[in-house]
Protein backbone atom coordinates (compact mmCIF):
# COMPACT_ATOMS: atom_id res chain seq x y z
CA UNK A 1 0.00 0.00 0.00
CA UNK A 2 1.13 3.58 -0.66
CA UNK A 3 0.10 6.96 0.74
CA UNK A 4 -2.91 7.26 -1.56
CA UNK A 5 -4.14 3.85 -0.46
CA UNK A 6 -3.99 4.94 3.18
CA UNK A 7 -6.08 8.06 2.56
CA UNK A 8 -8.53 6.15 0.37
CA UNK A 9 -8.96 3.65 3.19
CA UNK A 10 -9.75 6.60 5.49
CA UNK A 11 -12.33 7.78 2.93
CA UNK A 12 -14.00 4.36 2.89
CA UNK A 13 -14.10 4.33 6.67
CA UNK A 14 -15.67 7.81 6.73
CA UNK A 15 -18.53 6.60 4.51
CA UNK A 16 -19.53 4.08 7.19
CA UNK A 17 -20.91 6.98 9.21
CA UNK A 18 -23.27 8.07 6.41
CA UNK A 19 -26.56 9.29 7.81
CA UNK A 20 -25.52 9.05 11.45
CA UNK A 21 -23.18 12.03 11.92
CA UNK A 22 -25.57 14.92 11.11
CA UNK A 23 -24.87 17.80 11.53
CA UNK A 24 -21.24 16.74 11.86
CA UNK A 25 -19.07 15.76 8.88
CA UNK A 26 -18.08 12.29 7.71
CA UNK A 27 -14.48 11.68 8.75
CA UNK A 28 -12.15 8.68 8.61
CA UNK A 29 -8.63 8.16 9.94
CA UNK A 30 -5.88 5.54 9.67
CA UNK A 31 -2.63 5.35 11.61
CA UNK A 32 0.39 4.05 9.72
CA UNK A 33 3.89 2.91 10.64
CA UNK A 34 6.50 1.42 8.31
CA UNK A 35 4.06 1.30 5.40
CA UNK A 36 1.44 -0.64 7.34
CA UNK A 37 -1.88 0.37 8.90
CA UNK A 38 -1.70 -0.22 12.63
CA UNK A 39 -5.04 1.34 13.65
CA UNK A 40 -8.07 2.93 12.05
CA UNK A 41 -11.26 4.70 13.04
CA UNK A 42 -14.10 6.90 11.87
CA UNK A 43 -16.80 9.20 13.25
CA UNK A 44 -19.62 6.75 13.92
CA UNK A 45 -22.35 9.07 15.15
CA UNK A 46 -22.92 12.67 16.24
CA UNK A 47 -21.77 12.88 19.85
CA UNK A 48 -19.43 9.89 19.58
CA UNK A 49 -15.66 9.99 19.30
CA UNK A 50 -14.24 11.81 16.32
CA UNK A 51 -12.30 9.73 13.79
CA UNK A 52 -8.85 10.53 15.19
CA UNK A 53 -9.82 9.67 18.76
CA UNK A 54 -11.62 6.55 17.54
CA UNK A 55 -8.44 5.38 15.78
CA UNK A 56 -6.32 6.14 18.85
CA UNK A 57 -8.80 4.30 21.08
CA UNK A 58 -8.66 1.27 18.80
CA UNK A 59 -4.87 1.35 18.87
CA UNK A 60 -4.88 1.44 22.67
CA UNK A 61 -7.41 -1.41 22.81
CA UNK A 62 -5.06 -3.54 20.72
CA UNK A 63 -2.01 -2.57 22.74
CA UNK A 64 -0.53 -0.77 19.73
CA UNK A 65 2.03 1.97 20.36
CA UNK A 66 1.46 4.90 17.94
CA UNK A 67 4.50 6.99 18.94
CA UNK A 68 6.33 8.16 15.83
CA UNK A 69 3.52 7.03 13.51
CA UNK A 70 1.66 8.97 10.80
CA UNK A 71 -2.10 9.55 10.86
CA UNK A 72 -4.08 10.08 7.66
CA UNK A 73 -7.33 11.95 8.29
CA UNK A 74 -9.89 13.03 5.70
CA UNK A 75 -10.67 16.38 7.41
CA UNK A 76 -8.53 18.85 9.36
CA UNK A 77 -8.48 17.81 13.05
CA UNK A 78 -10.61 19.98 15.32
CA UNK A 79 -8.98 22.26 17.87
CA UNK A 80 -11.99 23.29 19.95
CA UNK A 81 -14.22 21.63 22.53
CA UNK A 82 -17.71 20.75 21.34
CA UNK A 83 -19.48 17.47 22.09
CA UNK A 84 -15.95 16.02 22.13
CA UNK A 85 -12.61 17.49 23.27
CA UNK A 86 -10.10 18.66 20.62
CA UNK A 87 -8.62 15.97 18.42
CA UNK A 88 -5.43 18.02 18.13
CA UNK A 89 -4.88 17.49 21.86
CA UNK A 90 -5.26 13.73 21.53
CA UNK A 91 -2.86 13.61 18.56
CA UNK A 92 -0.23 15.65 20.39
CA UNK A 93 -0.48 13.52 23.53
CA UNK A 94 -0.25 10.29 21.51
CA UNK A 95 3.24 10.98 20.19
CA UNK A 96 2.23 10.84 16.52
CA UNK A 97 4.90 12.61 14.46
CA UNK A 98 3.05 13.42 11.22
CA UNK A 99 -0.53 14.26 10.22
CA UNK A 100 -1.70 14.00 6.59
CA UNK A 101 -4.89 16.00 6.02
CA UNK A 102 -7.34 15.71 3.12
CA UNK A 103 -10.03 18.41 3.35
CA UNK A 104 -9.75 21.81 4.99
CA UNK A 105 -12.43 22.50 7.60
CA UNK A 106 -14.46 25.66 6.80
CA UNK A 107 -15.87 25.73 10.34
CA UNK A 108 -14.73 29.09 11.80
CA UNK A 109 -13.89 27.26 15.03
CA UNK A 110 -11.26 25.25 13.12
CA UNK A 111 -10.44 26.64 9.62
CA UNK A 112 -6.65 26.30 9.75
CA UNK A 113 -6.51 26.43 13.53
CA UNK A 114 -6.15 22.68 13.85
CA UNK A 115 -3.14 22.61 11.54
CA UNK A 116 -1.55 25.53 13.39
CA UNK A 117 -1.94 23.88 16.80
CA UNK A 118 -0.31 20.70 15.51
CA UNK A 119 2.59 22.54 13.86
CA UNK A 120 3.13 24.67 16.95
CA UNK A 121 3.49 21.40 18.88
CA UNK A 122 6.27 20.28 16.51
CA UNK A 123 4.17 17.83 14.49
CA UNK A 124 4.69 17.70 10.74
CA UNK A 125 1.46 18.41 8.81
CA UNK A 126 0.80 17.77 5.12
CA UNK A 127 -2.37 19.43 3.81
CA UNK A 128 -4.63 18.93 0.79
CA UNK A 129 -3.64 15.31 0.25
CA UNK A 130 -6.24 13.81 -2.14
CA UNK A 131 -8.29 16.86 -1.23
CA UNK A 132 -10.73 16.57 -4.14
CA UNK A 133 -11.61 12.99 -3.17
CA UNK A 134 -11.94 13.91 0.50
CA UNK A 135 -14.07 16.97 -0.28
CA UNK A 136 -16.60 14.72 -2.02
CA UNK A 137 -17.41 13.18 1.36
CA UNK A 138 -18.91 16.33 2.81
CA UNK A 139 -20.83 18.63 0.44
CA UNK A 140 -23.61 18.66 3.07
CA UNK A 141 -21.36 19.74 5.94
CA UNK A 142 -19.46 22.31 3.88
CA UNK A 143 -22.69 23.93 2.66
CA UNK A 144 -24.38 23.86 6.06
CA UNK A 145 -21.43 25.31 7.96
CA UNK A 146 -20.74 28.11 5.45
CA UNK A 147 -24.30 29.11 4.46
CA UNK A 148 -26.26 28.24 7.64
CA UNK A 149 -28.81 26.51 5.41
CA UNK A 150 -29.58 22.83 4.78
CA UNK A 151 -28.19 21.12 1.71
CA UNK A 152 -31.28 20.47 -0.40
CA UNK A 153 -31.74 17.60 -2.86
CA UNK A 154 -34.83 17.79 -5.07
CA UNK A 155 -35.81 14.32 -6.30
CA UNK A 156 -38.49 13.28 -8.76
CA UNK A 157 -39.32 10.36 -11.02
CA UNK A 158 -40.81 10.87 -14.46
CA UNK A 159 -41.52 9.03 -17.68
CA UNK A 160 -39.55 9.51 -20.87
CA UNK A 161 -42.20 12.05 -21.93
CA UNK A 162 -41.85 14.03 -18.70
CA UNK A 163 -44.94 12.85 -16.78
CA UNK A 164 -45.03 12.17 -13.03
CA UNK A 165 -48.48 10.52 -13.13
CA UNK A 166 -51.07 9.21 -15.55
CA UNK A 167 -54.09 11.25 -16.65
CA UNK A 168 -56.01 9.66 -13.76
CA UNK A 169 -53.37 10.76 -11.26
CA UNK A 170 -51.81 7.34 -10.64
CA UNK A 171 -48.06 7.29 -10.09
CA UNK A 172 -47.20 3.93 -8.48
CA UNK A 173 -44.86 2.95 -9.85
CA UNK A 174 -43.06 4.99 -12.48
CA UNK A 175 -39.62 3.53 -11.84
CA UNK A 176 -38.60 -0.03 -11.04
CA UNK A 177 -37.51 -1.64 -7.81
CA UNK A 178 -33.78 -0.96 -8.21
CA UNK A 179 -34.30 2.77 -8.66
CA UNK A 180 -36.68 2.93 -5.71
CA UNK A 181 -34.14 1.10 -3.57
CA UNK A 182 -31.59 3.77 -4.42
CA UNK A 183 -34.02 6.46 -3.24
CA UNK A 184 -34.11 4.68 0.11
CA UNK A 185 -30.30 4.83 0.25
CA UNK A 186 -30.52 8.58 -0.34
CA UNK A 187 -33.11 8.91 2.43
CA UNK A 188 -30.72 7.15 4.80
CA UNK A 189 -27.97 9.67 4.00
CA UNK A 190 -29.89 12.88 4.79
CA UNK A 191 -31.18 14.41 8.00
CA UNK A 192 -34.75 14.90 6.75
CA UNK A 193 -37.18 14.07 3.95
CA UNK A 194 -39.76 16.69 2.97
CA UNK A 195 -43.05 16.44 1.11
CA UNK A 196 -46.21 18.48 0.65
CA UNK A 197 -49.75 17.87 1.82
CA UNK A 198 -50.85 17.18 -1.76
CA UNK A 199 -48.50 14.21 -1.99
CA UNK A 200 -49.61 12.98 1.44
CA UNK A 201 -53.25 13.01 0.34
CA UNK A 202 -52.59 11.47 -3.07
CA UNK A 203 -49.97 8.81 -2.25
CA UNK A 204 -49.98 8.38 1.55
CA UNK A 205 -46.17 7.98 1.65
CA UNK A 206 -44.23 6.68 4.65
CA UNK A 207 -40.94 8.39 3.67
CA UNK A 208 -38.78 6.12 5.82
CA UNK A 209 -35.68 4.23 4.75
CA UNK A 210 -36.70 0.61 4.16
CA UNK A 211 -33.65 -1.29 2.93
CA UNK A 212 -33.71 -5.01 3.57
CA UNK A 213 -29.93 -5.50 3.61
CA UNK A 214 -29.33 -6.51 7.22
CA UNK A 215 -27.78 -3.13 8.08
CA UNK A 216 -29.25 -0.61 10.49
CA UNK A 217 -29.86 2.61 8.58
CA UNK A 218 -30.47 6.12 9.80
CA UNK A 219 -34.14 7.14 9.68
CA UNK A 220 -34.61 10.72 8.48
CA UNK A 221 -37.04 13.09 10.12
CA UNK A 222 -40.18 13.43 7.97
CA UNK A 223 -41.34 17.00 7.26
CA UNK A 224 -44.71 17.92 5.74
CA UNK A 225 -45.51 21.37 4.31
CA UNK A 226 -49.20 21.64 5.18
CA UNK A 227 -50.55 25.20 5.15
CA UNK A 228 -53.90 24.42 6.81
CA UNK A 229 -52.93 21.43 9.01
CA UNK A 230 -54.97 19.13 6.82
CA UNK A 231 -52.83 16.01 7.21
CA UNK A 232 -55.22 13.00 7.31
CA UNK A 233 -55.58 11.32 10.69
CA UNK A 234 -55.24 7.86 9.11
CA UNK A 235 -52.14 8.69 7.07
CA UNK A 236 -49.06 6.49 7.29
CA UNK A 237 -47.06 9.45 8.58
CA UNK A 238 -49.39 10.00 11.53
CA UNK A 239 -49.57 6.30 12.36
CA UNK A 240 -45.77 6.00 12.46
CA UNK A 241 -45.01 9.33 14.19
CA UNK A 242 -44.24 7.78 17.58
CA UNK A 243 -41.53 5.58 16.11
CA UNK A 244 -40.05 7.94 13.50
CA UNK A 245 -40.10 11.74 13.76
CA UNK A 246 -42.69 13.78 11.88
CA UNK A 247 -42.87 17.57 11.77
CA UNK A 248 -45.75 19.42 10.12
CA UNK A 249 -45.09 23.02 9.11
CA UNK A 250 -48.19 25.18 8.63
CA UNK A 251 -48.83 28.80 7.80
CA UNK A 252 -52.47 29.70 8.34
CA UNK A 253 -54.07 30.46 11.68
CA UNK A 254 -57.77 29.77 12.02
CA UNK A 255 -60.14 28.65 14.81
CA UNK A 256 -59.23 24.98 14.60
CA UNK A 257 -55.43 25.47 14.64
CA UNK A 258 -54.96 25.10 18.40
CA UNK A 259 -57.13 21.99 18.68
CA UNK A 260 -55.48 20.43 15.67
CA UNK A 261 -51.99 21.09 17.03
CA UNK A 262 -53.01 19.57 20.36
CA UNK A 263 -54.31 16.43 18.65
CA UNK A 264 -51.17 16.09 16.54
CA UNK A 265 -49.00 16.53 19.64
CA UNK A 266 -50.68 13.53 21.26
CA UNK A 267 -49.98 11.50 18.11
CA UNK A 268 -46.27 12.29 18.47
CA UNK A 269 -46.22 14.91 15.72
CA UNK A 270 -44.27 18.15 16.10
CA UNK A 271 -45.86 21.25 14.56
CA UNK A 272 -44.29 24.57 13.66
CA UNK A 273 -45.73 27.69 12.08
CA UNK A 274 -43.98 29.63 9.35
CA UNK A 275 -44.59 32.99 7.76
CA UNK A 276 -46.23 33.38 4.36
CA UNK A 277 -44.63 34.89 1.27
CA UNK A 278 -46.15 37.62 -0.92
CA UNK A 279 -48.24 35.00 -2.75
CA UNK A 280 -49.83 33.70 0.45
CA UNK A 281 -47.77 30.50 0.40
CA UNK A 282 -45.47 29.21 3.10
CA UNK A 283 -42.14 31.02 2.79
CA UNK A 284 -39.67 28.22 1.99
CA UNK A 285 -36.64 30.40 2.68
CA UNK A 286 -37.90 30.85 6.23
CA UNK A 287 -38.63 27.12 6.48
CA UNK A 288 -35.09 26.18 5.51
CA UNK A 289 -33.64 28.81 7.84
CA UNK A 290 -35.66 27.31 10.68
CA UNK A 291 -34.57 23.78 9.81
CA UNK A 292 -30.93 24.89 9.91
CA UNK A 293 -31.48 26.40 13.35
CA UNK A 294 -32.90 23.05 14.48
CA UNK A 295 -29.69 21.33 13.38
CA UNK A 296 -31.11 19.78 10.20
CA UNK A 297 -28.24 20.04 7.73
CA UNK A 298 -29.78 18.27 4.73
CA UNK A 299 -33.21 17.71 3.19
CA UNK A 300 -34.37 15.37 0.45
CA UNK A 301 -37.54 16.78 -1.14
CA UNK A 302 -39.95 14.23 -2.62
CA UNK A 303 -43.05 16.14 -3.62
CA UNK A 304 -45.44 17.23 -6.32
CA UNK A 305 -44.70 19.95 -8.84
CA UNK A 306 -46.01 22.88 -6.82
CA UNK A 307 -43.79 22.38 -3.76
CA UNK A 308 -40.90 21.43 -6.06
CA UNK A 309 -41.21 24.84 -7.73
CA UNK A 310 -41.04 26.57 -4.34
CA UNK A 311 -37.99 24.52 -3.36
CA UNK A 312 -36.11 24.89 -6.65
CA UNK A 313 -34.38 28.21 -5.74
CA UNK A 314 -32.81 26.46 -2.74
CA UNK A 315 -31.92 23.14 -4.38
CA UNK A 316 -28.25 22.22 -4.39
CA UNK A 317 -28.84 19.00 -6.30
CA UNK A 318 -31.54 17.53 -8.52
CA UNK A 319 -32.00 13.78 -8.78
CA UNK A 320 -34.11 13.08 -11.85
CA UNK A 321 -35.12 9.44 -12.31
CA UNK A 322 -36.32 8.72 -15.85
CA UNK A 323 -38.27 5.59 -16.71
CA UNK A 324 -38.62 4.14 -20.23
CA UNK A 325 -42.39 4.65 -20.24
CA UNK A 326 -44.75 6.98 -22.07
CA UNK A 327 -47.89 8.18 -20.25
CA UNK A 328 -49.00 10.78 -22.79
CA UNK A 329 -51.71 13.37 -22.13
CA UNK A 330 -51.64 17.14 -22.47
CA UNK A 331 -52.02 18.22 -18.83
CA UNK A 332 -49.28 20.37 -17.30
CA UNK A 333 -50.33 19.31 -13.80
CA UNK A 334 -48.44 16.02 -13.78
CA UNK A 335 -44.95 17.37 -14.39
CA UNK A 336 -42.00 17.44 -11.98
CA UNK A 337 -41.93 21.20 -11.45
CA UNK A 338 -44.91 23.50 -11.90
CA UNK A 339 -45.13 27.20 -11.05
CA UNK A 340 -45.14 30.13 -13.44
CA UNK A 341 -41.90 29.22 -15.19
CA UNK A 342 -39.42 31.61 -16.77
CA UNK A 343 -39.84 33.95 -19.73
CA UNK A 344 -36.47 33.27 -21.35
CA UNK A 345 -33.97 30.39 -21.41
CA UNK A 346 -31.46 32.84 -19.95
CA UNK A 347 -33.63 33.07 -16.81
CA UNK A 348 -33.52 29.33 -16.12
CA UNK A 349 -32.06 27.88 -12.93
CA UNK A 350 -28.64 26.62 -13.97
CA UNK A 351 -27.34 23.16 -13.02
CA UNK A 352 -24.49 21.01 -14.32
CA UNK A 353 -24.57 17.26 -14.87
CA UNK A 354 -22.77 15.57 -11.99
CA UNK A 355 -23.41 11.91 -12.74
CA UNK A 356 -25.44 9.32 -14.61
CA UNK A 357 -26.45 6.01 -13.02
CA UNK A 358 -28.48 3.13 -14.37
CA UNK A 359 -30.88 1.03 -12.30
CA UNK A 360 -32.37 -1.70 -14.44
CA UNK A 361 -34.03 0.13 -17.32
CA UNK A 362 -34.29 3.38 -15.36
CA UNK A 363 -31.73 6.19 -15.49
CA UNK A 364 -30.79 8.63 -12.73
CA UNK A 365 -29.44 12.01 -13.81
CA UNK A 366 -27.72 13.89 -11.00
CA UNK A 367 -27.33 17.64 -11.34
CA UNK A 368 -25.54 20.14 -9.11
CA UNK A 369 -26.31 23.84 -9.02
CA UNK A 370 -23.78 25.95 -10.88
CA UNK A 371 -21.96 28.29 -8.55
Amino acid sequence: MDEKDFMRRAIELAKLGSGWTHPNPLVGAVIVRDGRIIAEGYHHKCGDLHAERDALKNAASNGTDVKGATIYVTLEPCCHTGRQPPCTQAIIESGIKKVVVGSRDPNPLVNGGGVKVLRDAGIEVEQDFLREECDKLNPIFFHYITHKMPYVILKYAMTADGRTATVTGKSKWITGEEARRNVHRTRASVAAVMTGIGTVKADDPLLTCRLDDGIEHHQPERIVIDSYLEIPEESALIKSAKTSKVTVIYGYFNPHTSDRREWLYHQGVKTADSRLDENGRIDMKKVFESLAEWGIDSVLVESGGELAASVLPFANEIHAYIAPKIFGGVSDIRVPIRGEGVDSPDDAAQFSLDGVEKFGDDVLLKYKRKM
